[in-house]
């Protein structure tokens, strides 16, 4: 096989969202404002190579608020909190911010709109991931994780004529599709949008969709505990090609390439761009030299650190 034929397309949109440069951005006017150490309550995204650049600046990573010192700045991560871990914050005496996407916190809304009315509430996520326990603790009672179609056959709701649904906004389509068509089945009255899977993560799985026309393999760039990430490799695997999640080029199998003569790339949208150009390069030392990134609709959508602005 020739070396021109071998060929690099690359996905638009990719990498960064709103919500995850809002979050970096949040992290770093902090460190800025208050001088380092600044206090970031779980990883403020998932990438590994984002933890270690606002390390180097500064920052620490804790998964318990007991080891941030009295009167320091506390950042709540991008994925959001329970209202008990902001009252937590609160008895321990730090200086909050939140970072929480405010797409996220739109969901957060919503569920507790539906449990004032009086409705239990579903949320379609993963069980564990601090999204979900976010959006799960924004209320005291009547709200239940549902991950499986299994699951949300056997969830017990004190009425079945009032209960409401959310869901996580990293999923794909597919992965909710035949639970709420349980819930549906189940609760013929339920409340909620066909889901909150955010405007970035469905841009982002369309785009992988587009590159499955052409490309065999696809590579993603993300952390191996991103969920968005695993969705976009999920997504071009259902769509025919051999998907492959990697935090860097150092991750990449020679063996993968081998007979290949045309690569998807995308990025997670905790990804920085410096990491895809890093696997362009790569590849392109490798015989890919053949380079197309498609045309994809711009994102328009920012949000500011708006728990800053007023001291910037």
């Amino acid at each position: 096989m020739g070396n021109a034929q071998k060929k690099i397309i690359l996905a638009n949109p990719r990498g960064f969202c709103a919500g995850v440069e809002r979050a970096i951005a949040t992290v770093k006017l902090a460190v800025q404002q208050y001088g380092a150490p600044v206090y970031v309550l779980h990883e403020i995204v998932h990438n590994k190579h984002v933890v270690q650049e606002l390390e180097d600046l500064g920052v620490v990573f804790v998964d318990d608020m007991a080891e941030v010192p009295k009167g320091a700045i506390c950042i709540f991560s991008a994925h959001g909190v329970s209202v008990a871990t902001e009252e937590h914050a609160k008895m321990l005496g730090l200086r909050t911010i939140d970072g929480t996407c405010p797409l996220v916190s739109s969901v957060h809304r919503m569920v507790e709109r539906y449990h004032d009315e009086g409705y239990d509430v579903l949320i379609i996520g993963h069980h564990r991931h601090p999204e979900v326990e976010g959006t799960a603790g924004r209320v005291e009672n009547g709200v239940h994780i549902v991950a499986s179609e299994e699951e949300a056959g056997n969830v017990q709701v004190k009425d079945p004529t009032r209960v409401a649904y959310v869901t996580q906004t990293t999923l794909s389509q597919d992965d909710i599709a035949g639970i709420r068509n349980v819930l549906l089945h189940r609760f013929s009255d339920i409340r909620g949008l066909r889901s909150n899977i955010c405007y970035a993560t469905l841009n982002r799985q369309k785009a992988v969709l587009e590159l499955a026309k052409s490309g065999e393999i696809l590579l993603v760039v993300g952390s191996k505990n991103s969920s968005n990430s695993n969705r976009l490799r999920e997504v071009g695997e259902r769509a025919g090609m051999h998907g492959y999640l990697i935090d860097d080029e150092t991750d990449i199998d020679m063996q993968w390439l081998e007979s290949v003569s045309t690569i998807g790339i995308t990025a997670g949208a905790s990804a920085p761009e410096r990491l895809v150009q890093g696997v362009i390069q790569f590849l392109q030392a490798r015989g890919f030299k053949d380079f197309q990134e498609m045309s994809g609709k711009g994102e328009q959508i920012s949000f500011l650190p708006t728990e800053l602005e007023r001291d910037s």
